[in-house]
């Protein structure tokens, strides 16, 4: 009795892209919230912690763009 060798299906391979297209044209994110946009995250955080919300709004608005490319609905 010899042993059977089990083929594998072949997997797909990787998508560089970060977003998936769904079937009706939205972007889906393939990563979570808190991994999005960390350069734009970082700069905002310090400066509301340092000049307070209301003095960092181009900056907030600078990370929601952010979050909107990489397909978040914010």
């Amino acid at each position: 009795m010899g042993a059977q060798a089990t083929k594998m299906p072949e997997q797909p391979a990787a998508v560089a892209e970060t977003t998936q297209s769904t079937g009706d044209g939205e972007k889906k994110p393939k990563c979570k919230a808190c991994c999005a946009c960390p350069e734009t995250k970082r700069v905002r955080d310090q400066c509301i912690v340092e000049k307070g919300e209301e003095n960092c709004q181009d900056l907030i608005e600078a990370h929601r763009k952010c979050m909107r490319d990489m397909g978040f609905n914010i």
